[in-house]
């Protein structure tokens, strides 16, 4: 009894110490096969346009003339990149260049100027209609909830049709109508319901008793939002900020129908243009797409964390 009591302890001690191993080596993997479009997609960038169009590809361009692997025969090039933004010599710009390319000029300030617009009136408003789902209770508030919660579920193609024939029968209302504003609020609107689950469940975790202590020291109920459950809720406004800003900076349908001039445009937009005039440019349009993920990837490895808790939060309160 007391042999196979010692032989089950140390089967478990093995496994106790493979599982960590067996775990790490299998997330390894994942990661590896996810992560190579996006290593090709680097290295496509920095080829030229002979060794991209070369049959049959290579993935690394450092063969020499007879086929074998040297690294210093390397032929990386940042031809993609300077078709992209066009650099031209200018004494009074920054670093002596000025980049003339419709992406750097036009599409992604534009995709900036709709996702932080957008994202930045997005948590304002889901944090103010959270605050109140959490806080009070009145009658048909549940309704409204699984109202909002069922809007989450409808995707922004369904509704394009209808969106493109208001933004038509605006633009010939009004004369000065811009297309800019209207693509705001319809990113707001996509977005909105979500994110105020997200911050509701935020409100949630933080304890009335707090508010109620500010009372007593003569804050009002603005006030008390303001200095007190504002700051401590602020993960959850960052993560609704960050998912609205991912969204928007990623979207591309709802940019491409309801923005008719080229110069209102986004970056997504951009990224298809170059489909048409560089039919065979690869390493131009893999170029783009480093510049167009890069600012994406950046923000996310800063507040991950942050978006991870909002993620799994948002999922499991409300």
């Amino acid at each position: 009894m007391n042999s196979t009591l010692f032989a089950s302890s140390q089967v478990y001690r093995a496994r106790r110490r493979l599982a960590p191993w067996l775990f790490n080596g299998a997330m390894i993997v994942i990661c590896f096969f996810v992560l190579i479009p996006v290593l090709v997609t680097i290295l496509t960038s920095l080829k030229d346009q002979t060794d991209v169009q070369r049959n049959p590809p290579v993935l690394f361009p450092c063969d020499t003339s007879d086929g074998q692997f040297n690294l210093s025969a390397c032929r990386w090039s940042v031809e993609g990149y300077t078709r992209i933004l066009e650099p031209r010599p200018n004494p009074n710009a920054l670093l002596g260049f000025e980049y003339i390319g419709r992406m750097i000029s036009v599409y992604l300030p534009n995709t900036l100027i709709y996702a932080v617009s957008g994202s930045v009136l997005v948590t304002v408003l889901a944090g103010m209609a959270g605050y109140v789902f959490s806080r009070y209770r009145f009658r048909g508030r549940r309704a409204l909830m699984l109202a909002i919660l069922a809007i989450t579920g409808i995707p922004l193609l369904t509704n394009l049709i209808a969106l493109y024939r208001m933004g038509v029968a605006l633009r010939q209302a009004f004369p000065g109508y811009e297309e800019r504003l209207y693509v705001i609020v319809v990113y707001v609107g996509f977005f909105l319901p979500f994110s105020i689950w997200v911050v509701k469940s935020f409100f949630d975790t933080i304890p009335r008793e707090l508010e109620e202590a500010s009372f007593i020291d003569g804050c009002t109920p603005v006030s008390s939002l303001i200095r007190i459950v504002a700051p401590l809720a602020a993960p959850g406004l960052t993560s609704a900020f960050l998912m609205s800003f991912v969204g928007i900076w990623n979207e591309f349908i709802a940019g491409y129908l309801l923005v008719g001039k080229a110069t209102l445009r986004t970056a997504m937009f951009g990224l298809y243009d170059f489909i048409g005039q560089f039919v065979i440019g690869y390493q131009v349009l893999a170029a783009g797409c480093i510049m167009v993920a890069a600012p994406v990837v950046i923000i996310f490895l800063f507040f991950r964390k942050t978006f991870f808790r909002a993620m799994v939060e948002g999922a499991l309160k409300g």
